[in-house]
């Protein structure tokens, strides 16, 4: 479906909102390269400095197909986002519209100033229901919004799309402001609240509350996307609670010449999602809904209490946790503990009944978690992730660094016949070998010597596997998990004697909601290790 917009033809009428996976350059080339009915690719709204965010938990979901968030304008900043920006092959026929916000004029100009030579558009993000000092609490202002857009526009020669906010009393007002101040076109809506979820009595969001998105918006949207309409010709990229081509050409009749989709991406893996939007497109030509099947309204988000009954200290900064009850996980699938007030993280369960986890030392969070009194009430949400699914006959060759030891053990446990190979830095810093045993043929290594071989844990692996005919080799199915320059480590010695469809790996990325939204987790190749993974194929 092609479609007209800011002079450029583009592939398809989509995109997808700011803030939502595509927040990373790797997930940006991957839809350029694989999504072409997502005609414009919007970032994640960048500002001037990096910024780190808020502390998890940072989505949360209120009812199926409807989510609260508070991410809190996490970004590189300015300087570092134009070189990854600049290193996309954007095809002549995507728009890539790059989201940016300031909390003053200055820093909106300083912005748009420097990302504007890799980009095709600057949506000015004047709608960020949560984040103090940007985004609404300047929004709401009509001469602020009129200033803002002038000023950008002042300085760059591509277009400038303001990205309202529902939460006003009139926002064809504002909209009239930001068409006065030289807007090329309108975006509409951001999330609307903010709103408020709870759990167990606690607050869910770090941040105490968040935007509203998913279904739960689409009249509100559709009634705004009309109202601006009326006031201007300018085009409309409209979002909120689109989820089907009934919804889609809601839209386009209420006046949107682009429509982007969201929170109907929550829980879709990256093939999944390329599938969403051929089957959007094909429905809105045929008449269709067969897109909005495909949507996971089974995404379950709850978080259930376990306390605490043990905690283990295996050295100054690793220690193992075990709780009062089972979680039903199989191996490959992980889940996130969460601590009201402190936050939450993912974690591989070491052992399923009881329930432990290992955790090492890193953070404000796992640092909160070493010295956790017995007694403690926890909460637990998921399981997340793809179950591991080795070919019957396969040998399991399972290669552990950090806490990646407790989601290989559960590999060799349920389906045999494995080798672990595990390495630390010294003895003291192994755990769990002796239960290993019972299930596997156990190769430890250690930087000093102190268990085990003398030096890395990849050393060896390759020794190991020179030692084994290329008929053995071929049965062979290798599961990595650990810090990223060691997951790197053992591929490269995989890759010496097996094909990468024997390899599958994971590496500590940043996982921050779980269900393949905040893009925090991407792999170079544009997967998300949270919907993907955990255990990505090599490529």
């Amino acid at each position: 479906m092609k479609t007209e917009f800011l002079g450029k033809t583009l592939s398809g009428p989509f995109t997808i909102p700011s803030g939502i996976v595509t927040t990373a350059t790797s997930i940006i080339q991957y839809v350029f390269d694989h999504i072409p009915e997502v005609g414009v690719v919007t970032t994640k709204s960048i500002g001037l400095e990096p910024r780190d965010g808020n502390r998890e938990p940072v989505f949360s979901q209120y009812a199926p197909g409807c989510f609260v968030n508070a991410v809190g304008l996490t970004n590189p900043g300015a300087q570092k986002s134009l070189e990854l920006l600049g290193k996309l092959d954007i095809p002549e026929d995507r728009f890539l519209l790059t989201s940016i916000f300031g909390g003053s004029v200055e820093e909106f100009v300083a912005v748009a100033k420097i990302l504007a030579p890799v980009s095709d558009g600057l949506e000015l993000n004047l709608s960020c229901p949560h984040a103090k000092g940007y985004g609404m609490a300047m929004g709401q202002d009509p001469e602020l919004v009129r200033e803002i857009t002038a000023a950008v526009k002042a300085v760059v020669d591509i277009p400038v799309i303001p990205k309202l906010t529902p939460n006003t009393p009139n926002i064809a007002e504002i909209a009239e402001a930001a068409i006065a101040g030289g807007a090329d076109g309108i975006c509409a809506i951001n999330t609307l609240g903010p709103g408020y979820t709870a759990a167990h009595g606690h607050p869910v969001l770090s941040n105490g509350a968040g935007g509203m998105s998913g279904k739960g918006i689409l009249p509100i949207a559709l009634k705004c996307v009309r109202e601006i309409a009326q006031v201007t010709e300018c085009p409309i990229i409209g979002c909120g609670g689109i989820s089907s081509a009934e919804d889609t050409e809601a839209f386009f009749d209420a006046g949107a010449s682009v429509v982007g989709v969201g929170s109907a991406l929550t829980g879709l893996t990256t093939d999944e999602i390329a599938t969403y939007f051929r089957t959007l497109s094909a429905d809105m030509e045929a008449g269709s809904n067969r897109a909005e099947t495909q949507i996971r309204y089974d995404i379950d988000m709850h978080f259930q209490p376990v306390t605490l009954v043990e905690n283990q200290r295996v050295c100054d900064d690793i220690t193992i946790l075990t709780f009062d009850r089972k979680i039903n996980i199989q191996p490959g699938e992980f889940i996130f503990l969460w601590l009201p007030g402190v936050g939450e993280k993912p974690f591989s369960a070491l052992t399923d009944d009881p329930f432990s986890l290992v955790v090492i030392d890193v953070g404000i969070f796992t640092h909160a978690l070493m010295d956790l009194p017995v007694g403690t009430e926890a909460y637990v949400r998921g399981p997340h992730g793809i179950p591991a699914d080795p070919p019957e006959d396969a040998r399991i060759m399972a290669v552990a660094g950090g806490t990646g030891l407790a989601a290989v053990y559960q590999l060799a446990r349920d389906f045999g016949n494995a080798e672990v190979f595990t390495g630390a830095r010294t003895a003291q810093r192994l755990y769990y070998l002796e239960e290993c045993r019972q299930i596997a043929e156990v190769h430890v290594a250690t930087d000093d010597g102190s268990a085990g071989y003398h030096g890395v844990v990849t050393e060896l692996l390759r020794q190991r596997l020179q030692e084994m005919s290329p008929q053995e080799r071929d049965k062979l199915v290798f599961y990595n998990c650990g810090p990223e320059p060691m997951v790197h480590a053992a591929i490269a010695v995989q890759r010496e004697f097996c094909s990468d469809q024997q390899i599958f790996s994971a590496i500590d990325y940043l996982t921050k909601c779980g269900v393949g939204i905040c893009g925090a987790c991407a792999a170079p190749d544009g997967r998300r290790l949270c919907v993907d993974g955990p255990f990505l194929k090599a490529v």
